[in-house]
């Protein structure tokens, strides 16, 4: 505790560092009194409905929990950050295949802008179109006609697409700017943000349920606390896990008389490829093939095999639906990790620096060796996403847990969470850092350091 308290009063002392923490949490606030701004038009007192409906688990539950509440509470902010992130994945799929982002790419920081600006472009088309499917949907999630104060009127409708698309863009802003001149990467931590708010609720739902049990009821919430930091671990292990690949840099010494030799010197560094290169993607893309099932068992309407689709695949909480999302995170793993670590170009840019990796010769050779072992730890690592991904399932359906809170027993949203708080610290720990160095220099006290 004392060393916790130590590191705050240094993160106090350093201006720039207090002042990015203080912005950063000035524009998450913001953020966050946005998603209880209900939408002009609409009657906040009939939203009892849609709120119940998207405050346990399931597909909307997921859905509220990216929003921080603000899908649920029908407000401006209710489309959230998800069109940027959508925007954001399939640009970087696309770069695969098409030649102009690639060559966008390779461009530098000019290039990146103007991807940039693409994938803000792209953001704003799918919001039009996610705008009014939300509006429409609304009825069908249990709002009742009541709600709307003048009617589901074409200026209503109109005005309220271009206040979601607005809230949208406006949260794009705040996350880049966050980014710029905060601490920490801004998407996600707003992402995190509207997680994390739903996380108290959650649990005092769980914690009044199971202590309506007639016995044991306290015993299970501190079995479900052990096992829910034992995932936390677990996660932080699967975010941070590296297999290092030994490279030598081969160079020569200029003559000198104290030198012992001027030739054959070298140093040796490491190549850290990642146990999961692909982060939290895979299970994003799997959750969002997840709604075809149910989709295709509608078209084959009241069949046997239609409804047995539309049964199964509807819990996410399900044994098929566990299934095949497990299964799909394993392939997506595998198909990202392809996409996002190029072995090619890592072997060119080491060829180029003058580095090789012990025991086999720079060029082709280097990329196969590389590539190959990419797969040898891409296979354990998706097991491990597989596994975290499926959890919640396994814990509401062994220990009967109220599914809002086994939401935060594995899938995207623990992984979320782990991921952006080990960003953040690394990113203090870098200030800190920096810090400290600065004040030796401006002290001139150089005598305790150590010698190279």
């Amino acid at each position: 505790m004392n060393k916790f308290i130590d590191i705050v009063k240094k993160i106090l002392k350093i201006k720039e560092l207090k002042n990015r923490i203080l912005f950063t949490l000035g524009l998450l606030l913001v953020y966050r009194l946005g998603a209880q701004i209900v939408l002009p038009g609409i009657d906040s007192l009939e939203l009892s409905a849609l709120s119940s409906r998207t405050e346990g688990g399931g597909l909307l539950g997921i859905l509220n929990a990216f929003t921080g509440g603000a899908f649920g509470n029908a407000s401006i902010f209710a489309l959230g950050i998800m069109p940027y992130i959508s925007a954001s994945i399939v640009v970087q799929l696309m770069g695969v295949a098409v030649p102009y982002l690639q060559k966008l790419q390779k461009e530098g920081e000019s290039g990146r802008k103007k991807i940039t600006q693409i994938t803000r472009w792209l953001t704003i088309f799918i919001c039009i179109i996610q705008a009014p499917a939300y509006l429409y949907s609304l009825t069908a999630l249990g709002v009742p006609e009541s709600a709307f104060i003048f009617g589901r009127s074409p200026m209503f409708l109109i005005s309220a697409v271009i206040i979601l698309v607005t809230g949208c863009v406006f949260a794009m802003w705040l996350g880049e700017k966050i980014t710029d001149k905060g601490i920490g990467n801004g998407i996600s931590l707003l992402i995190t943000v509207g997680i994390v708010a739903s996380l108290p609720l959650s649990f005092t739902q769980n914690l009044i349920s199971r202590m309506s049990e007639s016995s044991g009821g306290l015993i299970m919430v501190v079995i479900e606390l052990a096992v829910w930091l034992i995932i936390i671990v677990l996660s932080i292990l699967l975010v941070m896990a590296v297999r290092q690949i030994p490279v030598q840099y081969a160079r020569r010494n200029s003559i000198s008389p104290n030198a012992q030799s001027n030739t054959g010197m070298s140093s040796r560094q490491y190549i850290p490829l990642k146990l999961n290169a692909s982060g939290v993607m895979p299970i994003i893309f799997a959750q969002a093939l997840m709604f075809a099932p149910v989709s295709i068992g509608a078209l084959f309407g009241s069949t046997n095999f239609g409804q047995w689709l539309q049964t199964n695949f509807s819990d996410i909480f399900g044994l098929w639906y566990n299934v095949l999302f497990g299964l799909l995170c394993v392939i997506f793993t595998f198909f990202y990790t392809a996409i996002t670590v190029p072995t090619n170009k890592m072997s060119d840019d080491l060829k180029r620096s003058g580095g090789f990796v012990p025991g086999i010769r720079p060029g082709n050779e280097t990329a196969e060796y590389l590539d190959s072992v990419m797969s040898y730890i891409t296979f354990p690592g998706s097991l491990y996403l597989a596994a975290i991904a499926v959890f919640p399932a396994i814990v509401v359906q062994l220990i009967g847990m109220q599914q809002g809170w086994a939401l935060f027993y594995g899938g995207t949203s623990l992984l979320i969470m782990v991921g952006v708080a080990i960003d953040t610290i690394q990113q203090v720990n870098a200030y800190l850092l920096n810090h400290h160095y600065d004040g030796l220099m401006k002290s001139g006290s150089m005598r305790n350091r150590p010698q190279i």
